[in-house]
């Protein structure tokens, strides 16, 4: 179980409900003088780099016993290739199990700001097209961005550097969950408000990746899950984070927020509640057997998709 938002994330929380309750700052506020917090939220790992930290939290990291899973299949724990770490958070938990960490992102901002650790190398690097050497790697695990990638590239190159029976990794975690009617009015945002403005990768995602190509042999994935207890707040703070979220401010100019805000807090209450977030995987070995891609999935209309 993870705990709530730090003490100072917390502050910054309340401060912003307080001034939000006078007279000035709504008025501040309606004329979008003053940003939502959700706004606010998401900007911080953009603007701010000594808050790129408090952004994360943000995001769900990912169970321990999904790590303890996958190094019970590697042929040995000298060295991992993180693939699009983002800000490093895979690639710390991965650290304390691997002499060596090598974690890549195309985004230079991101290797910037993400975490350091002494047996971590940061590197700014397409996932298509490494500097690696062959059969470099015992695994290769990639969090929540495969969607992204020009699989077809990508799989060869993850070929390429893994070892003999090394492991390849692709996971991520789904729609959170907490309780019927908070979970309505979460689908509610994630479907009708924010929904066409997700981008059309976002699909694999909500099928957890079973849409994607694999030329691995497939290993069995246990199901796995992350639970934390938030506050109200921090909920609101994680759906501002979305990037339909973001790309839904940028084109209207309006929080999207505000249209799930008051019911979002009538069901949620005042106290903190159990957040779970089922996390999903698929799990390939180099075994000789590869089988390459040629073509990119095909992504269905969003039109119903959860």
């Amino acid at each position: 179980t993870v705990r709530s938002p730090s003490v100072h994330l917390r502050g910054l929380f309340f401060v912003y409900a307080q001034l939000k309750t006078s007279l000035k700052f709504r008025t501040l506020f309606q004329a979008k003088l003053i940003p939502p917090l959700s706004h606010i939220a998401f900007r911080m790992k953009d603007r701010f780099s000594a808050l790129s930290d408090l952004y994360s939290r943000f995001r769900p990291t990912y169970p321990k016993e999904l790590y303890d899973h996958l190094l019970t299949l590697i042929p040995g724990r000298t060295a991992v290739w993180d693939c699009g770490t983002g800000n490093g958070q895979a690639a710390v938990a991965l650290s304390a199990h691997f002499e060596r960490v090598y974690a890549t992102d195309m985004s230079r901002e991101q290797i910037r700001n993400a975490t350091e650790r002494k047996n971590i190398t940061y590197r700014v690097e397409r996932a298509e097209q490494t500097s690696f050497r062959d059969g470099e790697f015992d695994l290769v695990t990639v969090a929540q961005a495969a969607h992204w990638f020009d699989l077809a590239s990508f799989y060869r190159e993850a070929e390429r550097v893994l070892k003999p029976s090394g492991v390849i990794a692709l996971f991520g975690y789904s729609l959170c969950r907490v309780n019927a009617g908070i979970d309505a009015v979460i689908d509610h945002f994630h479907r009708n408000v924010v929904g066409p403005y997700w981008d059309k990768e976002r699909e694999h995602v909500d099928e957890e990746y079973r849409t994607l190509p694999f030329p691995f042999t497939e290993l069995q994935a246990p199901k796995f899950s992350a639970r934390y207890e938030w506050e109200v707040e921090w909920m609101l703070g994680f759906l501002g984070t979305w990037s339909a979220s973001q790309r839904f401010r940028e084109q209207t100019g309006n929080d999207p927020l505000q249209s799930i805000e008051a019911d979002l807090r009538k069901e949620w209450g005042n106290s903190t509640k159990s957040v779970l977030f089922p996390v999903f995987a698929r799990i390939g070995i180099k075994d000789g057997k590869f089988n390459r891609p040629v073509t990119t999935p095909r992504i269905r209309s969003r039109k119903n998709s959860p």
